[in-house]
């Protein structure tokens, strides 16, 4: 089937694709496709939900209560993300937004809120999180989503790091405070392992906070550079050297 797939709507769903079976989209989706884009029964919509790929589907129900496609053909098959936990301190919500959406771009296969010593907004939208990383794969053309997992304190989620994980999973301090030099070979050496990368808040890490993950056994400082760059910016520039290095634009 030839078709200009880039002009066909593509959404993210819950729902399970197969062949020829009629999957059900969300009536926030069937406002989007009916009042927004314009379309009606029998044109074409992408769907994928992170599990059976992605599909081109035909509209066959419509109206502001939901909308049903029929699966007609299957795409691509979905992604898997390398194995590079995010964890970071919520920002204002605008570029925490941002924050969401250039992880999910940038291939992190999961999101991991931490509330540190100096995080300044202790509360989080959750649902808020999973719809900008929603957005991200669907903007662009992931088959694929990053789990996101509900915020902790940073000090519990080292307490509880080797009985999360059944291989350790090496963390990655990005840390101002750091001697400054090329990350790149520090980084290399966990080539083919979990790993995970931690980015504080604009306050930067407390010095207590910096002792302990100093001191653990699964911590390994990086410095970025020179110049201290807002954690939006820190997020991009490390998961940039993360896939370059041992992920997958390696």
């Amino acid at each position: 089937m030839k078709k200009n797939l880039s002009r066909i709507p593509r959404l993210y769903t819950t729902a399970t694709l197969a062949q020829s079976q009629p999957s059900a989209l969300s009536p926030d989706q069937a406002h989007y496709l009916g009042r927004v884009m314009r379309l009606a029964i029998g044109d074409n919509v992408r769907v994928f939900n992170g599990n059976d790929g992605e599909w081109l589907s035909e509209i066959e129900q419509v109206s502001k209560r939901g909308c049903i496609v029929r699966n007609v053909e299957k795409l691509r098959e979905s992604q898997v993300l390398p194995d590079i936990d995010y964890l970071f301190a919520p920002l204002k919500t605008a570029r925490l937004d941002y924050l969401a959406q250039k992880a999910t771009e940038m291939g992190a296969s999961r999101l991991r809120p931490v509330f540190t010593d100096y995080t300044q907004g202790k509360r989080l939208k959750f649902d808020r999180l999973v719809a900008n990383t929603i957005e991200a794969a669907e903007q662009c053309n992931l088959v694929c989503l990053p789990k996101v997992s509900e915020p902790q304190k940073l000090d519990r989620v080292l307490d509880n790091w080797d009985e999360d994980e059944n291989e350790t999973r090496q963390l990655i301090f990005c840390d101002e405070a750091a001697q400054s030099g090329s990350p790149i070979e520090t980084i290399r050496q966990f080539a083919g392992r979990p790993v995970a990368l931690l980015i504080g808040p604009e306050g930067g890490f407390s010095q207590r906070e910096r002792i302990r993950l100093l001191g653990l056994s699964f911590v390994t400082p990086v410095s970025l550079g020179p110049r201290i760059m807002r954690a939006d910016t820190a997020a991009v520039a490390a998961l940039a050297l993360l896939q370059a290095t041992i992920g997958d634009w390696s």
